[in-house]
């Protein structure tokens, strides 16, 4: 019997947002210095085996670019102007959340601040070298997926916690309109929830939902 051979792993797909050089502006010594970051980063995303869907520039147009590329990472390689660049990488990425590395000069406490309290999985600075890049995504990468196990479970157990008060609140209108014990209102709750087929949650919001209807 043979087997399906093993397919290779996906390529993680990148979008690079950083400063579009025009034409000719790598003769100004501040775009010249831009151009060789930029080749940097390229070169070591391209030699760790990623992706490179897009490089695209921090404007008014980032959130519904990276919505249509749907990358799976982003990388941000600003000099000096994160802040302004991180405006527009939050918008894009509010509703759907992708580890974010960002490459800078900016050394400040406020800069590192402002990017982690926006999302960002790596603040790396002075960092841009080729052969630190992979290193660099592999650790903001696992750290992302930490941190969304970590907001899942706290999610559940808000959820979770939400679910008990809305039954607790159920057993007391059961307790005083049918003169129940606790026991006997947790039971009836759960009969009532199996033979509607519902969750016990559900059959509670239910009561409650009634009991604010009639006053």
């Amino acid at each position: 019997m043979s087997r399906t051979p093993a397919q290779p792993p996906r390529k993680l797909r990148i979008v690079v947002v950083n400063t579009i050089v025009p034409d000719g502006g790598e003769h100004d010594a501040a775009l010249a210095v831009q151009v060789m970051r930029g080749n940097a980063l390229r070169i070591g995303l391209l030699e760790s085996g990623y992706d490179i869907v897009a490089s695209l520039p921090a404007d008014i147009y980032l959130p519904e670019r990276i919505a249509q590329l749907q990358p799976d990472m982003i990388i941000i390689d600003a000099e000096s102007d994160a802040r302004d660049v991180l405006e527009h990488i939050v918008i894009a990425t509010r509703d759907e959340r992708r580890p974010i590395v960002l490459f800078t000069e900016d050394d400040t406490t406020s800069s590192m601040d402002a990017a982690m309290a926006a999302g960002v999985s790596a603040y790396i600075v002075a960092g841009l070298q080729a052969e630190r890049i992979k290193p660099v995504l592999n650790v903001a990468l696992a750290r992302f997926r930490q941190e969304q196990k970590l907001l899942a479970e706290l999610s559940e157990t808000r959820h979770k916690l939400a679910e008990r008060k809305v039954i607790d609140r159920a057993k007391g209108i059961l307790m005083t309109h049918h003169r129940l014990t606790e026991d006997q209102a947790y039971q009836k709750l759960r009969s009532m929830a199996m033979n509607k087929n519902l969750k016990l949650a559900e059959i509670a919001q239910r009561i409650l939902d009634v009991e604010d209807l009639l006053g």
